[in-house]
C-alpha cells in the first residue's frame, strides 16, 4: 500500500469573525498549509473540502485560483473533516495525484444548531418533546456513566479547566482564559451533571491540510508526519447514539470502540505506545467517556488519572493539547483537521509552550457526533 504524508498544515483562528466569510477563513487555511509545505495551489492535484454551513467547498477555488483541478465535497456531521482526511489519503493511495489538500471550513451562528429533526430521519415529535437537543443526549449519557463508574462532577470539571488552561497556551482558540475548577462547577447547569462551562460551542473556523505520497516527502520536508491509520465507524443495532428514539433491550459499545480497534489494527500500535491524544470533547464527559472508548484506560480509571495529572500536558497521556472543543469551539467542518494541526506541531515538535516533553512519536486524534458516527486518525513521525 502506498504510504501518505503529512507534508504542511494551516489553521485560521477558531471563535468568532464578523463578516468575514466561511470561504475566506478556508483559503486562508489552504495558503497557510500550502506555505508550510513550500508549495503553491497550481502544485496541488486534487482536494477534498467539507462544511455544515457551506453546502459545496469546490468555490474555495475562486479564492485559491482556478486550475481545474478535481475538488470533491464532503459532509459527514462531526466526522467530516476527518471523511475529508481519509479520502485525501485514499485518493492518494488509489493514484489519483501525488498531492493532495484536505481543507474544512464554517461559519456557525451563535446559539444551539436549529435543524429539522426529518432531515436526519428522526421524527418530528423527537424534537417537539425536547430530545432534539444535544446538551440533553450528552447530559444523560454521562450521568449514567458517572453512576456505574463511580466519575465525580468534580473530575468533569477539572477536565474543562484542564482544557481551558490549554487553550490559554494556545493563540488560535476561541477561548484563551484559564477557568478554575470551582467557577466551571458554579456555572449554570444545563444537563446535569453538565455545567455550561463544561460544554463547547458551535463558532467559526478553518483547518486545512497538504498530504502526498511519503517516498516524495523529502522534496518538501524534513519533518513529515505519517498517517498510518484512518477508520470511520457507524453504530451498531444496540448503541445508544446521538439521533436515538429508542434503547435496544441488548445494548452494544459505541462506534468509537470499533473505530479505535481498526486504526490500531491498522495502524499496528497499541494504546500504549501513542504519545499525545486529541478527543472529541463536545462536553467534558465526552472526553471521559472517550478515553476508555479509544483503549487508554478501563471504565472508572478516568477519576484517578484526571486527579494525578495523567492528562496534562505534562502528563503521561496527555490529552487536547491545544484546549480541545471546549477551547476552541467546533466549526463542524474544521474540527478534525484542527486536531491534525495540532498532532503535526506537536510530532514536529513546534508546539511552543503546550509541546508535550518527550519527543513524542505517535499522535491520535477521535472525532464523534450525530447520528453516531466516529472517526479515528493515526499519525507517526
Amino acid at each position: 500500500m502506498t504510504e501518505v504524508a503529512i507534508i504542511g498544515v494551516g489553521l485560521h483562528p477558531f471563535g468568532r469573525f464578523g463578516d468575514k466569510t466561511a470561504f475566506q477563513m478556508g483559503a486562508e487555511a489552504v495558503d497557510l498549509a500550502l506555505a508550510d509545505a513550500g508549495i503553491t495551489w497550481p502544485d496541488v492535484h486534487f482536494a477534498f473540502g467539507g462544511s455544515w454551513e457551506v453546502a459545496q467547498t469546490d468555490p474555495l477555488t475562486g479564492l485559491l485560483g482556478l486550475t481545474g483541478i478535481p475538488f470533491m465535497n464532503v459532509f459527514n456531521a462531526c466526522a467530516t473533516a476527518a471523511s475529508a482526511i481519509q479520502q485525501t489519503a485514499n485518493a492518494i493511495r488509489a493514484g489519483v495525484g501525488d498531492v493532495g489538500v484536505a481543507v474544512g471550513l464554517d461559519k456557525h451562528p451563535r446559539g444551539s444548531f436549529k435543524v429539522d429533526p426529518t432531515l436526519v430521519n428522526m421524527p418530528m415529535w423527537y424534537a417537539e418533546n425536547g430530545q432534539y437537543v444535544t446538551t440533553k443526549f450528552f447530559g444523560m449519557k454521562i450521568n449514567r456513566y458517572c453512576h456505574d463508574h463511580g466519575i465525580s462532577q468534580r473530575t468533569l470539571a477539572e477536565v474543562a479547566a484542564k482544557n481551558y488552561r490549554n487553550g490559554a497556551l494556545n493563540p488560535k482558540a476561541f477561548r484563551r482564559k484559564p477557568v478554575p475548577t470551582e467557577d466551571i462547577l458554579a456555572s449554570p447547569m444545563l444537563n446535569y451533571p453538565l455545567t455550561g462551562a463544561m460544554f463547547c460551542a458551535p463558532d467559526e473556523g478553518a483547518a486545512a491540510v497538504v498530504m502526498c505520497r511519503a517516498d516524495i516527502a523529502h522534496r518538501y520536508t524534513d519533518t513529515p508526519v505519517f498517517v498510518r491509520a484512518s477508520q470511520i465507524r457507524t453504530r451498531n443495532y444496540g448503541a445508544y447514539e446521538v439521533n436515538t428514539s429508542w434503547a435496544a433491550v441488548e445494548e452494544d459499545v459505541s462506534p468509537t470502540v470499533y473505530a479505535s480497534r481498526a486504526a490500531y489494527e491498522q495502524a499496528g500500535i497499541a494504546p500504549s505506545d501513542v504519545d499525545v491524544v486529541q478527543l472529541q470533547d463536545t462536553d467534558s464527559g465526552a472526553e471521559v467517556i472517550h478515553m476508555a472508548e479509544n483503549g487508554f484506560c478501563a471504565d472508572g480509571e478516568q477519576e484517578k488519572l484526571v486527579a494525578d495529572g495523567a492528562t496534562e500536558i505534562g502528563g503521561p497521556l496527555p490529552i487536547n493539547t491545544d484546549g480541545g472543543l471546549i477551547a476552541n469551539g467546533e466549526p463542524i467542518g474544521a474540527s478534525g483537521l484542527r486536531q491534525m494541526h495540532e498532532l503535526v506541531l506537536q510530532l514536529r515538535g513546534q508546539a511552543g509552550d503546550r509541546q508535550v516533553p518527550g519527543n513524542p512519536k505517535v499522535g491520535y486524534a477521535q472525532v464523534y457526533g450525530a447520528p453516531g458516527t466516529a472517526a479515528v486518525t493515526i499519525l507517526s513521525r
